[in-house]
């Protein structure tokens, strides 16, 4: 039986369902903050101005509580099944990262969080905090230094048991619990994830530009996508895990135990034409509990129009003409790129001729895509 108070809470996380968990104190790395700085000056983060707005509490968990004296940190194995890759060859079927084909990992692991966290509470009478991805905590570098994995070259997490397959959590507390040993960097040589990355987003190891990742394109991108990536998102629709499938340290993972995020059948390679012809009310149903339902629909269908069109699938265009009559802007402008590489050029030429958009933006597509 376990004895000391950080025995048992590490014995209750595993009877939680919690892979890994390890502890930390609740103190700024310096590192930290000088990194998200350089991060943020340059730009790297796109429009994610929330990353910003809070870069001080990002840096130092007691700038959030100042109560805090240990922070817990808890990883689950989301680990695929099969090959996430395969479908990126299958060019009439959408690719949906790994992460967004179960249920939404907030909700599956702030359940769990809540319920260690209660515990703790009941037991020890510490105070407690949840926080999944939701806040603004640095979870990668705590988890790091609390032992659960390092940031690999990719900026994500790597395990030597999971490999890049972890979800992170974390539970502040005003407990004082001893520090675990952080883990080190087992990287070396190897650059394979940043070979393999379809955009070329990461300027240097170890450096991420938000701007030209495709998860940051199809999710938090609001606007159109950009014509230069474009091309190079093929059938991604929502995400992207190129860089997370290259590690060679998965030779270790293994396909998540937790049901609720093992992919549903539905999700693992759904027809772009189904995908496509999804009202509001059916994407809604689809993506039931699932993180893709969190663009909404418009975003979703932009990501879909944009993989028609690298399809080079003329069965697609029927699907594609049916966008042009969509509300939105955003969605119709997708459209117009899509028919603009399934068309021969005469007949798209003859559409945009005939066609009268009232959106600027929408014109421009059509211009652009004459040119």
């Amino acid at each position: 039986m376990p004895n000391s108070i950080s025995d048992q809470i590490k014995e209750r996380a595993r009877v939680e369902g919690f892979d890994l968990v390890r502890f930390v104190a609740a103190t700024a790395d310096p590192r930290n903050a000088q990194r998200l700085g350089q991060f943020l000056e340059a730009g790297h983060h796109g429009d994610m101005d929330w990353m910003a707005d809070r870069a001080t509490w990002r840096a130092d968990p007691q700038s959030m509580w100042p109560e805090a004296r240990s922070v817990i940190m808890l990883g689950v194995n989301y680990g695929p099944d099969a090959d996430p890759l395969a479908v990126l060859a299958q060019k009439d079927k959408a690719a949906i990262s790994v992460y967004a084909q179960g249920d939404d990992y907030h909700d599956v692991v702030k359940k769990k969080l809540k319920a260690l966290a209660g515990h703790i509470f009941q037991t020890f009478g510490a105070e407690v905090k949840v926080f999944v991805d939701t806040a603004p905590v640095m979870e990668k570098p705590l988890a790091q230094r609390a032992g659960l994995g390092w940031q690999g070259k990719h900026t994500n997490l790597v395990s030597r048991e999971f490999g890049s397959w972890l979800f992170l959590g974390s539970i502040f507390t005003t407990l004082e619990l001893p520090p675990d040993a952080a883990e080190d960097d087992h990287c070396g040589n190897c650059r394979a994830c940043l070979d393999a990355c379809p955009t070329d987003a990461f300027p240097a190891p170890y450096q991420l530009d938000a701007r030209r990742c495709i998860s940051y394109l199809t999710i938090e991108n609001k606007g159109p996508i950009p014509r230069a990536f474009r091309a190079k998102m093929g059938n991604r629709i929502y995400g992207c895990d190129d860089c997370l499938a290259a590690c060679p340290w998965n030779k270790f993972a293994s396909a998540a135990a937790e049901m609720k995020l093992s992919a549903r059948q539905e999700l693992r390679a759904p027809g772009l034409a189904e995908l496509a012809a999804l009202d509001d009310a059916g994407f809604r149903a689809l993506f039931r509990k699932s993180p893709v339902k969190r663009i909404g629909r418009d975003r979703f269908a932009r990501n879909v129009m944009i993989a028609i069109g690298n399809s080079k699938d003329a069965s697609l265009i029927a699907a594609a003409r049916d966008a042009l009559s969509e509300k939105s802007p955003l969605v119709r402008g997708a459209a117009v790129w899509a028919l603009s590489q399934l068309l021969p050029a005469d007949e798209f030429s003859a559409l945009a001729s005939a066609m009268h958009e009232s959106d600027d933006s929408v014109r421009q597509e059509w211009g652009a895509a004459k040119a």
